[in-house]
């Protein structure tokens, strides 16, 4: 069943069609192997070659510091196991936050078992970092690994600050920007990171598309061996339609910043607003002012979040509880246990995440919405007593 109102696009995003329509020719008239010697496929080359300018002028880079990739997950792994390649895993230092995404966690423990150093750092209720500790025994041989912003939260990292301090110690900076970009001004010339990677489908563009940047000068092994491709950093014939519908996804992205970060803005602010006033035991999750514009997390106390996502999904709204990433699990979300939410509070968070697509009155139809399911849900819940 087709959801009427989608607020869940932290998960993944429709596909602006603007962006299908870049990428239909590479489908049907533009299919040639741009690796190939012959005009067909050296067309498609220089339209390769643009797309990567495109993306380097909205980060602010250099168009050869772009590496295209899969998936954000895939850009995290490049960075972090090919910094510990290049120096010897019993080198290798990570520092990363308790709240990274899994692609970065997961990661960084596998880097543990082959012998790299590995520190997490906690975050404070609000979900915030201490930059101190970041920063803390680091050198040459350590990369801080910090999201620009939460997934679950929106809540958004002083990477400026973080990358300032790692630079300073000769430690190399990773950033998992996957939620960022699109949504806040990045400008990599003035935020000096080492590498950055995101993904196509949080920005409007296909699953299966991403890009890392890699400063120049920054030394890591390719994980992947083979052609010549990207440089001979990762092997592999490109992925012509969605590289394409990358580059316009981005494009996009530049001419609507402002909008996402006042009108998009505007209404998650109109829901925050009436979900703490109107529902009983609301209580928002993370920094209220250092947050993504579209992201709003927030717990109904002595709810369970999976039973007012259904309660939700029969009305034809679509949230999330937490990650996509981590569905199917039956305990809380490890950025809420990170914070320290108390387990009422853990187990109901809702995430509502919002694009420049959504309309105010869909924002209405959820503000009518919730109020009678949370006290529905409230008044049969075993831990309430009534309350």
């Amino acid at each position: 069943m087709k959801n009427n109102i989608y607020l869940d696009n932290n998960a993944t995003t429709c596909v602006a069609r603007e962006v299908i329509e870049a990428m239909q020719p590479y489908f049907s008239e533009k299919w040639g192997n741009p690796s190939s010697i012959h005009r067909f496929g050296g067309s498609v080359a220089k339209d390769i070659a643009k797309a990567r300018v495109a993306i380097a002028d909205f980060l602010n880079c250099k168009p050869n510091e772009i590496f295209f990739t899969a998936s954000g997950s895939e850009g995290s792994n490049i960075a972090l196991k090919g910094f510990c390649a290049k120096r010897g895993f019993e080198k290798s230092r990570i520092i990363t936050s308790a709240v990274e995404h899994p692609a970065v966690l997961n990661t960084a423990q596998y880097l543990a078992s082959k012998g790299v150093f590995v520190r997490e750092i906690g975050v404070n209720g609000n979900g915030c970092v201490n930059i101190d500790e970041f920063c803390e025994n680091i050198n040459e041989n350590t990369i801080i690994s910090a999201m620009w912003a939460n997934n679950e939260t929106g809540v958004i990292f002083p990477i400026e600050k973080i990358v300032e301090k790692a630079r300073s110690f000769g430690a190399t900076m990773h950033t998992d920007a996957v939620q960022a970009v699109g949504k806040i001004n990045i400008d990599l010339q003035k935020v000096p990171v080492d590498m950055l990677n995101f993904s196509g489908h949080k920005i409007h563009a296909p699953k299966g598309i991403g890009a890392l940047f890699i400063r120049e000068g920054t030394k890591i092994e390719p994980l992947i061996h083979g052609g010549h491709q990207e440089n001979g950093f990762r092997a592999g014939t490109e992925n012509v339609p969605y590289i394409i519908g990358l580059a316009k996804a981005c494009e996009l992205a530049k001419d609507n910043i402002l909008y996402e970060n006042t009108e998009i803005k505007k209404l998650r602010d109109k829901l925050q607003d009436a979900l703490l006033a109107n529902c009983k035991g609301a209580v928002l999750n993370g920094d209220k002012e250092k947050r993504l514009p579209n992201t709003l997390n927030i717990s109904f106390e002595y709810v369970e979040g999976e039973a007012i996502l259904l309660h939700l999904d029969e009305l034809g709204i679509a949230a999330s509880s937490g990650s996509a990433c981590t569905t199917g699990s039956l305990e809380p979300s490890h950025v809420m246990r990170a914070m320290g939410l108390p387990y009422v509070l853990a187990h109901s968070s809702i995430r509502f995440s919002l694009s420049r697509y959504t309309k105010e009155s869909e924002i209405d139809k959820v503000i009518e919405a919730m109020p009678p399911i949370i006290d529905k849900l409230r008044a049969i819940s075993p831990f309430s007593d009534g309350k």
